[in-house]
């Protein structure tokens, strides 16, 4: 299959945001063949100008108002709510939405879609005219295990995140920087206290989104049953997961058992051959990769893998990925691309 060669109508519906201003970046950098992009955000911010690409300026348009007809393609972030209103609206005018939201990820009519993993899903985009972005922590994960579940079969999955600040957007990252700031100047961190149930300036947070009746929270409900969708419903995953004081970049530490014998050298192989990943593994001082090591990057990294001598067929391993681009703007934008590619006629 080949791209259109005219080229597709494209929406950005959050166009203002973090992760809106993200997918506008990677459009441009990755030359998506789009023959006009339309920035969409709230009647607020409509009227504002937006950069595209190096040279181009967008002016945002009103999401209330706008008319999808004759647009193929949405690329949308701007909240589960407003999703759960306007990306219903655009697939009946026939686009095609590419939701970032966790509005739809669970609904067993919209595909929940990471290209490297799972791209035949992307087919059943046409009962609803909705693909379903996976969460950015669950994004980097099955990246990493897809590899290694088809060449040793997964049985078990235990995460433990270490998950920055801008998963929960500019006011979170606002709210460290002047929270950090703040101590300096000798300030009570509450006075800075916006989104954040305790202070997240030097401190770690136990803590992403609502609770649940079992005593988990909505984030680590996500990374199970978002995986079992995308990968395998028989996989078991037990999520632990921990906001950090840091901007940029979601770090994981993954411990898995398999069916099939597994030892780290296999792992290795594996993972360095899997596409999608870039496999940074050396048993000395900076032999690894960090969540500032990551930001700006399209890689899932994976370092330290080594054998779980505790359980059989046992390994654990870290995994550091930046969760604006991979994790949420790169994975729409790919998703994207396929679908142009090889759903939507040339």
């Amino acid at each position: 299959m080949a791209y259109r060669q005219d080229g597709y109508r494209v929406a950005v519906i959050g166009a203002t945001g973090n992760v809106g201003r993200e997918i506008l970046s990677i459009l441009a950098e990755r030359d998506f063949p789009a023959r006009e992009v339309i920035a969409l955000a709230s009647d607020r911010s409509a009227g504002q100008e937006i950069s595209f690409g190096e040279d181009q300026v967008l002016k945002v348009q009103s999401l209330e108002t706008f008319d999808f007809t004759g647009t193929d393609i949405a690329l949308s972030s701007p909240g589960a709510k407003v999703s759960a209103v306007h990306a219903p609206r655009a697939g009946k005018a026939g686009c095609v939405v590419i939701d970032n939201t966790s509005q739809f990820r669970m609904d067993p009519d919209v595909p929940l879609v990471v290209p490297e993993v799972n791209p035949e899903a992307i087919a059943g985009f046409r009962t609803k005219g909705i693909i379903a972005n996976p969460n950015c922590s669950t994004i980097q994960m099955v990246v990493a295990l897809k590899p290694l579940h088809a060449a040793f079969g997964i049985r078990r999955v235990v995460v433990s995140t270490y998950q920055s600040t801008s998963g929960g957007g500019k006011s979170a990252m606002d709210e460290l920087f002047n929270q950090t700031r703040g101590i300096f100047m000798n300030q009570p961190w509450r006075d800075h206290q916006a989104k954040f149930t305790k202070q997240i300036a030097f401190n770690a947070i136990p803590h992403i989104d609502v609770f649940m009746d079992d005593g988990a929270t909505k984030e680590e409900w996500k990374m199970n049953v978002e995986t079992r969708k995308i990968l395998d419903p028989k996989i078991k995953v037990h999520a632990n997961c921990a906001r950090i004081p840091s901007f940029i970049g979601h770090a994981e530490y993954i411990n898995i058992e398999t069916e099939k014998p597994i030892d780290a050298e296999s792992a290795r192989t594996v993972l360095r051959a899997a596409e999608g990943v870039t496999v940074v593994d050396h048993r000395q001082d900076e032999g690894y990769v960090t969540p500032a090591e990551c930001a700006g990057e399209d890689p899932v990294y994976v370092s330290r893998i080594r054998d779980d001598a505790t359980v059989d067929n046992g390994l654990s391993f870290w995994c550091v990925s930046d969760n604006l681009r991979k994790g949420a703007a790169l994975n729409t934008v790919q998703i994207a691309e396929v679908l142009c590619r090889d759903y939507l006629d040339a």
